[in-house]
């Protein structure tokens, strides 16, 4: 059950990115402007995508909370760092973002860490 709370708060977290990025691609970018930059945050702030992705870290909070209960913290801790795999390559699929030969070394550095830092 302790793994099944791990992979929801990363499931939870890597939804809350890939959708504050869908949304503010939608919406646009930041303006110049004082009032038109606080216009832009209530936008994005009423938006319920947005509120969804505010949503889905409250819960990757609370299931990191009932992994914490399973799994010592230096466990666990590296199994976040698969969120950052999963966005890397969502956002290459989803947003057409580059998928650089230094961006491949860095994942297999990060696969690596978390092999080590769990095996050993």
């Amino acid at each position: 059950m302790g793994y099944l709370y791990i992979f929801s708060t990363i499931f939870f977290t890597v939804y809350g990115q890939l959708i504050l990025k869908w949304r503010i691609n939608k919406i646009g970018s930041l303006p110049e402007d004082l009032p038109d930059k606080l216009l832009f945050m209530v936008k994005l702030l009423l938006d319920p995508f947005i509120i969804s992705g505010f949503a889905s870290a409250f819960l990757a909070s609370l299931f990191w909370m009932a992994a914490m209960t399973k799994f010592e913290l230096s466990f666990a801790y590296p199994f976040m760092s698969l969120s950052f795999i999963i966005v890397l390559i969502l956002s290459v699929l989803l947003f057409g973002e580059v998928l650089t030969t230094g961006k491949l070394i860095g994942l297999g550095l990060i696969i690596t860490g978390i092999i080590v830092t769990v095996k050993l």
